[in-house]
């Protein structure tokens, strides 16, 4: 036996370090003769002693070597195998738990403390999913890098740490097993009990401060509409419905004004509030005492913005986009995104013009103080956009400024009404201008009028915004988190049916010889009719009052109406829109509209979208176009449905009625589709 192992042992070498310091020897070995041979050259005898001791020197290391090796080796046997004896003891005694499994799954080893989490002996080899049944193989790592999951045991949380340990190169060089295929490998595991930090972590998040702010957005008008005895009454019972709701959340609430609060709460009753979407805006619909109004309210919530002061200044910020959306719902601000909840009915239209006269001498002022004036719509620009721009070059001229309309790609929908301008009045032959002459002309002198869109990202012309601290946006649709930031002035009223509603009023406090052209009313009137789809959809008193307005200037609805009748190509294609309209959930009409042999494909869509609406059981309507590249989705409604929140889950947005997507990179099916998702989506958390 002895004589195997010496003669194992003789069998070996060295390697690694061991033979670079065996080289070393030789060498100087080799640095001693050449000194020999330098010495015998000088002197004969010297050299002869010289080499006497070299050859001594040499057969002194040989003799070690020979002698030495076998022990050394066999030290160093001895301690691999004491050494891998303490590591394996180690790594078995490791107070984390601690497993080797297989690619499939197998466990092939656990140390002690594995053992005693599992119930297991180190002898089981079954697989790790039927001791943890939240893990399995496909949560191995793919590659070198390590992956952590957190799965649930006997109560107890855990984060597993995994590691992949290959086996090829062990294989390859093994004399026993042979790889066929494929790569070899095994998962180390190692589980850390979290439950107290999960603990601790989801106790600070639920205690994690929020500050709100809500408001009554319709106090004077309800009050009004009420008897005078009743209105404490109930301002009374609106309180309690609000401070019960905060109440059972376990928030604190603090009353302002006569219709303002200041809520404080935590992160856990905020959670609770978004559960049921916030039923307070409903809950408050229904306190009705003989006021003919329904009150509304609007709440914003700030959070995640470093301390309550902070967080007061985000809800403040959610505060003015809830109001600027129409009011009734609310709006969450976590840090730098928001959420929107509610919004769901028809925001109530103001009586008093006095924010229209406001904005109007405003308006006045700041063209009357600048060099120029360029207005500019929304790109794909319809009737609506460009009456509202011809409204604000009248005020541009008014007071003897040059005024300039941006416009990209004229589509067939304007074209009639451009050609119409250009050929009624010599001003407006040089009046329309492109992106490139824009930019030419804008400077911080000049003023930037953006009407009809209050979102930079589809303006005709975004360049120009970044070139002028003057900027106006004067619009109706709701805000939504992406707006044009530095705004001199912003009037933003989703009340008015249309911008050129708007405009009109403010003309009407602009000048008191402020005079349209009838070309340039029938335009305004033309924006009018289209928004309202003929005074049906969103009109209110003030709407018929800006109509009146146009008329007296010369808006002729003959001369409209055959501006608006279209080609036989483009109503068939209309009507092949409608014909295969598809009723989605018993109530929501989807169709795809024809765009080959069509100018403007979208304008049609949305034509069709209009037409839908006609159709007994229908909520809302959505007509999706391909149209160069991208998907356009036209959303209809009449009072039921809010399109608009439906839309700007889909990126795009408008207002309640009347609202708009654009998805790239997919086709009609695949938009189809996913629209289908977001309405299924909604109906289930009650959004809509």
């Amino acid at each position: 036996m002895d004589h195997d192992i010496s003669k194992n042992k003789s069998q070996m070498k060295y390697s690694g370090k061991l033979m670079r310091h065996w080289y070393w020897c030789i060498f100087l070995t080799l640095m001693l003769l050449v000194l020999t041979a330098v010495v015998l050259y000088i002197n004969t005898l010297a050299g002869v002693i010289v080499g006497g001791f070299t050859v001594m020197v040499y057969l002194t290391i040989l003799g070690l070597d020979v002698y030495y090796r076998p022990k050394v080796l066999a030290e160093l046997l001895d301690f691999s195998r004491k050494y891998s004896e303490i590591e394996r003891d180690m790594l078995k005694e490791f107070v984390v738990p601690y497993s080797l499994v297989q690619a499939d799954g197998k466990i092939l080893r656990m140390n002690d403390a594995m053992c005693q989490l599992t119930g297991k002996s180190d002898s089981y080899h079954g697989n790790i999913s039927a001791v943890f049944s939240q893990l399995n193989s496909a949560h191995f790592p793919l590659d070198s890098e390590e992956r952590e999951v957190e799965i649930e045991h006997a109560g107890r949380r855990y984060r597993v740490c995994m590691k992949r340990i290959p086996f090829e190169e062990l294989i390859d060089d093994s004399a026993v097993v042979e790889r066929i295929s494929g790569s070899c490998f095994a998962v180390a595991l190692c589980l850390f009990d979290i439950t107290e930090l999960s603990e601790y972590k989801k106790e600070t998040y639920e205690q994690n401060p929020v500050v709100g702010l809500l408001y009554m957005d319709n106090y004077d008008e309800v009050m009004e509409s009420v008897e005078e005895v009743r209105r404490s009454m109930l301002e009374a019972l609106v309180d309690r419905r609000i401070t019960k709701y905060v109440a059972t959340a376990d928030g604190l609430i603090k009353k302002l004004e006569k219709d303002k609060y200041l809520l404080v709460i935590n992160r856990k009753s905020l959670d609770t509030m978004e559960e049921d979407r916030f039923s307070v805006l409903e809950d408050v619909k229904t306190v009705n005492i003989g006021n003919s109004i329904a009150v509304t309210v609007s709440i914003g919530i700030g959070m995640n913005c470093g301390g309550y002061a902070q967080n007061y200044e985000a809800a403040r910020v959610a505060m003015e986009m809830a109001l600027a959306r129409g009011g009734d719902q609310t709006v969450v601000k976590d840090y730098d995104k928001m959420a929107f909840f509610g919004g769901k009915t028809q925001h109530s239209e103001k009586n008093t013009r006095v924010r229209a006269r406001v904005k109007s001498q405003a308006l006045r002022e700041m063209i009357a103080s600048r060099e120029r004036v360029i207005v500019m719509g929304h790109q794909m620009t319809d009737i609506d956009s460009l009456g509202a721009c011809v409204g604000v070059c009248r005020a541009a001229m008014q007071v003897d400024k040059p005024a300039y309309i941006v416009l990209g790609e004229i589509n067939s929908s304007i074209r009639p009404w451009v050609n119409m301008l250009k050929s009624s009045d010599e001003a407006y032959e040089n009046i329309f201008i492109t992106h490139e002459k824009a930019i030419e002309l804008t400077n911080q002198n000049t003023v930037v009028v953006v009407v009809d869109t209050n979102r930079p990202g589809i303006v005709e012309c975004e360049e120009i915004l970044y070139l002028t601290k003057t900027i106006v946006v004067l619009d109706h649709h709701r805000q939504g988190t992406e707006k044009i930031e530095n705004a001199s002035l912003s009037y933003i009223e989703p009340s008015a049916s249309s911008a050129c509603e708007m405009i009109s009023e403010i003309l009407q406090y602009y000048d008191d010889e402020t005079k349209l052209k009838p070309y340039e009313a029938d335009c305004m009137y033309a924006g009018i009719i289209i928004d309202t789809n003929n005074f049906v959809a969103k009109t209110g008193m003030r709407t018929f009052e800006a109509a009146a307005f146009l008329r007296r200037y010369g808006a002729d609805v003959t001369r409209v109406r055959k501006a608006f009748r279209s080609d036989m190509e483009t109503y068939k294609a209309r009507a092949e829109a409608v014909r295969h309209a598809e009723a989605f959930m018993g109530c929501y009409a989807i169709s795809n509209c024809p765009s080959e042999g069509l100018e403007s494909p979208t304008v049609v869509g949305a034509q069709a979208a209009n037409e839908l609406l006609n159709i007994v059981g229908v909520k809302a309507s959505f007509v999706l176009t391909e149209y160069e590249g991208k998907v356009y989705i036209s959303a209809r409604a009449i009072d039921e449905v809010n399109v608009q929140i439906i839309m700007e889950r889909l990126g795009g947005g408008g207002h309640m009625n009347i609202a708009g997507a654009q998805l790239k990179d997919t086709d009609l099916e695949g938009a189809r589709v996913k629209l289908k998702e977001v309405l299924t989506q909604m109906t289930k958390e009650g959004a809509i």
